[in-house]
């Protein structure tokens, strides 16, 4: 049994590769927008029946109290409608263009890039998990100023390998991605030093990092950002992607964030976290439905958290 137990782990695998290209080649034929409003009417109804939902409820809860429970829903209604236009739209991916209507993007604060392009500068740019956060990377790179990024990769192989591929289809031969972890660091850095710009999704649930402020309980924030921007002397970009409908977003940029920096390491990194959990509060406040509430951003409980 051990001599075939490869055998029919590789056969599986390839087998489940047959089938989820069977399902992009559909959404693929069908065009971006029946592909998005098919992904956001399904997952609209399978996910509220889901445990994640009960976690939205909690944050939302907690985060915004003064909500009923109808506009509680309507809201994880839309974010569970949101994640599911992501997951059919990633096939579409490399297809999206700037255009003046219909799918594709536009974008606000592209002076913000110019300025940097003129320059030839290099910069930090932070975002979260909001609207289809995939395109940012793709935009960037439309524009002429590729920004690497990084990626969880999924447990299962099959999925992580069609996942990044079109994922790189739609950065091309300038983008890059690097895996979360030690390596995927060493290479951001070499990066970095290279004179190239990082991209990072910084609303994700941790378990270690700085206590910040954000909607207003303390949450565990990444450093890097701000420890990078200080090592570097870079600036930080806040970005995020506003969906306007199926398969139509628009990319806002807004100029480099304003945070202290005083020489004080610890106090600066403070700071722009700060700042940087300001940002993101913003805009979910602005278009809460567009948020991924789905995960445990929280502790279940308020601890004293260690801060630097």
């Amino acid at each position: 049994m051990a001599s075939i137990a490869p055998v029919l782990s590789r056969l599986s695998q390839h087998m489940q590769s047959a089938a989820l290209w069977s399902v992009i080649g559909l959404l693929r034929s069908v065009g971006p927008q029946y592909a998005s409003t098919a992904g956001g009417w399904l997952m609209r109804n399978v996910g509220m029946r889901l445990r994640a939902t009960r976690i939205a409820d909690r944050n939302l809860q907690l985060a915004l109290p003064d909500l009923s429970l109808p506009e509680r829903q309507q809201i994880i209604r839309d974010v569970w409608t949101n994640l599911g236009r992501n997951v059919t739209e990633l096939p579409h991916l490399a297809s999206f263009t700037r255009t003046e209507m219909g799918p594709g993007w536009e974008i606000e604060g592209e002076e913000h890039i110019d300025a940097l392009k003129e320059n030839g500068s290099q910069a930090l740019f932070f975002s979260g998990h909001l609207g289809n956060w995939e395109l940012i990377l793709p935009i960037a790179t439309s524009l002429g100023m590729p920004v690497a990024g990084f990626y969880r990769a999924s447990s299962n192989p099959v999925i992580d390998l069609v996942t990044q591929t079109m994922r790189q289809k739609a950065l091309g031969p300038t983008g890059s991605m690097f895996p979360k972890g030690p390596k995927g660091a060493r290479q951001a850095l070499t990066h970095l030093q290279s004179g190239g710009s990082l991209g990072f999704l910084v609303d994700q649930k941790m378990n270690d990092g700085l206590a910040i402020p954000f909607l207003g309980r303390d949450a565990m924030t990444a450093p890097a950002v701000a420890q990078l921007a200080l090592r570097f002397n870079l600036p930080i970009i806040p970005v995020h992607i506003v969906r306007l409908g199926s398969g139509r977003f628009r990319m806002v940029c807004e100029a480099p964030l304003q945070a202290e920096r005083t020489g004080d390491r610890h106090a600066d990194i403070r700071s722009i976290c700060v700042a940087m959990n300001e940002t993101l509060e913003r805009w979910i406040r602005e278009r809460p439905g567009a948020w991924l509430w789905l995960h445990r951003r929280w502790p279940k409980e308020q601890v004293a958290l260690p801060a630097i």
